[in-house]
């Protein structure tokens, strides 16, 4: 049975198919770690809601992704039913108590939960080119983009400020492609087409403040427990590349702010990955190399990170020799991928002499496992098929009322609902465009005042003469002196550049008034 150093998983079934020994999972190495494999309908969801209740009562704060909806039962008290009060004494989970954990729900979209934003700059060039699934010449253009605001004090926050140094960037593009290699104006326009699909899908409300602010995913209660995150990802599912692309950013973010603490007798925070296979499909060999390196040394840092999904072939080969702690329910076997997604997951685990683990895979019932944690030096257990042990708190889903007021008596309550929109690229560089049209129309100013132009203004008949008759006038004549044509010429050029900035100035403050 577990206790302050560990989780209790269920226990493992004996060569003549009775259930003794209990599987555990040793906290001091729940930051190596981990993965939940398994068909659709054989019970993922349940692991990882018992294992984020163990993490929980330990004072650890998880932080995870509800796909279905049906994980948001975490935060209410469980009930005796008949299948779960037999599973309970299969395992012999004695007492078998119900209890409701501290959970905070999140939502990109703000409907399921508090507001979760971060900032473009934030987000950074590689995983907003990821994002939008740029070609390489436009991630290029990406990175420029980031380079420029950074020499010239543009703050990117949100979407519109992006839009707004794209637009910038097109019209300086032979300036700037002097200084940093070729800049088009139709791969600018690309990424512009690109960020209004991105805002059409709903991204427009990931990016702005007030961003997350990582200590709120890392509380813990008074009594000691972890909070308990949970993201709803339903929606959010329309859209699996932002889905992904946010959570790898809430990795990297607690990569880069979290500081060394080596190897504690407990994480400080585990995080769980839904739908792996999300964040490598299709995915650029950098990216990749990123992930490898965030899994790889975010350890040390006291994080672990657990990802679900349904084939280990989900996950690189190079990801896939860092996750220690290993949960494989069944899998069907009736495709030539089928059979080596469970070739593959059966020669991840230390044998055990008393089954054939290839075989074990394909039989496995619903709520029982294949698991594998370290033990003692962190050396993998050998693997035991295990009945896994029932949840505390509710299974499935919870009421819209029950989350209502779970999402108001939250601790983070009011502090992300509203949006924040203080002055930053989209308004500065609004500003100095104003600038530049206020310059060009005080020149214009200018040029009228210093000139008189025929024809216009002050070019009226002469004054009478004394007596009150005024001089006859000249009889008009075609032919000009060399020097009447040469005045007239220059009047002429002096009038068409002065008229020239008469218009580029009523523009302007047209253009300025709309």
């Amino acid at each position: 049975m577990a206790d302050e150093t560990s989780i209790f998983l269920g226990a493992s079934r004996k060569p003549d198919d009775s259930y003794q020994r209990a599987e555990q999972l040793l906290l001091q190495y729940g930051n190596r770690h981990g993965l939940i494999t398994g068909a659709t309908g054989t019970g993922k969801t349940v692991s990882l809601q018992i294992l984020a209740e163990g993490f929980s009562n330990a004072g650890v704060p998880v932080f995870c992704a509800d796909i279905k909806g049906d994980l948001s039962g975490i935060a209410m008290m469980g009930k005796a039913q008949d299948f779960l009060v037999k599973r309970a004494e299969q395992v012999r989970l004695d007492p078998y108590d119900f209890q409701e954990f501290p959970v905070i729900f999140w939502d990109l979209f703000g409907e399921q939960g508090h507001p979760i934003r971060a900032t473009v700059s934030e987000m950074g060039p590689l995983l907003l080119s990821r994002l939008m699934n740029l070609s390489e010449a436009q991630e290029g253009i990406m990175n420029i983009a980031f380079r420029i605001a950074d020499e010239d004090g543009l703050l990117l926050l949100d979407m519109k400020d992006l839009q707004a140094l794209l637009a910038s960037i097109a019209e300086r593009a032979e300036e700037i492609s002097s200084r940093y290699g070729n800049v088009t104006k139709p791969s600018v326009g690309a990424i512009q087409r690109t960020l209004l699909v991105l805002e059409q899908q709903g991204a427009a409300h990931f990016f702005g403040e007030p961003a997350l602010r990582i200590a709120d995913i890392m509380r813990t209660t008074r009594d000691g427990r972890g909070a308990i995150s949970v993201l709803a990802a339903d929606r959010l599912m329309m859209n699996p590349r932002l889905y992904a692309t946010f959570l790898l950013w809430l990795m990297s973010e607690l990569f880069e702010e979290l500081p060394e603490v080596g190897d504690p007798d407990r994480p400080k925070l585990v995080f769980f990955f839904d739908e792996a296979h999300l964040l490598f499909d299709e995915a650029p060999k950098v990216l990749i190399d990123r992930v490898e390196q965030v899994v790889r040394l975010i350890r040390s840092k006291g994080v672990g990170v657990y990802f679900v999904t349904q084939n280990p072939l989900d996950i690189p080969e190079k990801v896939l020799a860092q996750l220690g702690n290993r949960v494989q329910h069944a899998l069907r076997a009736y495709t030539p991928r089928e059979q080596q997604a469970v070739r593959t997951a059966a020669e991840t685990f230390r044998p055990n002499p008393d089954f054939d683990c290839m075989t074990a895979i394909t039989q496995l019932g619903t709520g029982e496992a294949l698991v594998s944690t370290l033990e003692a030096k962190g050396v993998p257990s050998m693997v035991q098929r295990t009945l896994i042990r029932p949840p505390s708190s509710t299974l499935g889903t919870i009421t819209a009322d029950q989350r209502r007021k779970l999402i108001d008596q939250s601790p983070v309550a009011g502090q992300y609902d509203q949006t924040i929109d203080r002055e930053s690229a989209f308004e500065m560089l609004q500003k100095k465009a104003k600038e530049v049209q206020d310059a060009e129309a005080q020149q214009a100013d200018s040029g009228r005042s210093r000139w008189t132009i025929p024809g216009f203004g002050n070019d009226g008949p002469p004054p009478p003469q004394s007596g009150g008759r005024r001089a006859p006038a000249p009889r008009p004549s075609n032919r000009q002196t060399v020097a009447e044509a040469a005045i007239k010429s220059v009047v002429r050029s002096v009038g068409s550049s002065v008229g020239r900035a008469i218009v580029r100035g009523i523009l302007g403050s047209l253009s300025r008034g709309r």
